[in-house]
């Protein structure tokens, strides 16, 4: 199965000291107050669960499935919420949990949506950012945990047509195990 990686981008050591580090800087953030933490489904997954651990506050969970990609590896610009949120977020705060921003398009689209549900606060944590990918140059992300370059990556959650979540690592998946087939 290790035929599959590039190289690693970021260590499973890397990962969790800056989930750590975003954990203590949430909790820092909202001190005195109770937090939503909604995770963004199926890749936000494992950093969601990790993060959670590290923040030291009151908090809720929830979460949605918006899809943007489906088995394809460019957004086609269509967001779609297949699941929506359990409970409602009116006077809450609410911290997004992404896996990675590349567009912007979705979590443009999703913030847009939550707004409309009168939160007392809407902010974004993202564990992966790729910059040079974004259309929508406006959008903060509150929390990130880092930059990359546009590379096609997986693992700690990401995946390829479902596979690769399960590294506890992210890494370039090589060319041929995406390119050409949807499904690899």
């Amino acid at each position: 199965m290790k035929d599959c990686i590039e190289r690693i981008l970021i260590s499973e050591e890397e990962l969790q000291q800056k989930v750590k580090e975003l954990g203590e800087k949430i909790t820092q953030d909202y001190q005195g107050k109770e937090i939503r933490v909604i995770g963004i489904l199926r890749g936000a997954f494992i950093f969601m669960a990790d993060l959670i651990r590290n923040i030291h506050v009151p908090l809720s969970v929830d979460f949605m499935s918006i899809s943007s990609y489906g088995d394809e590896i460019e957004s086609n610009g269509i967001v779609r919420i297949l699941k929506d949120l359990d409970k409602p977020i009116t006077r809450k705060h609410v911290l997004i949990v992404e896996d990675i921003v590349d567009t912007g398009l979705t979590l443009k689209h999703l913030r847009e949506v939550l707004s409309t549900r009168e939160p007392a606060s809407v902010r974004i944590c993202a564990l992966l950012n790729k910059e040079e990918r974004r259309v929508v140059k406006d959008l903060k992300i509150d929390y990130l945990g880092f930059n990359i370059p546009n590379y096609f990556v997986v693992g700690y959650g990401l995946d390829f047509a479902e596979r690769y979540r399960n590294y506890p690592f992210i890494f370039v998946l090589k060319p041929e195990y995406y390119q050409g087939r949807a499904s690899a």
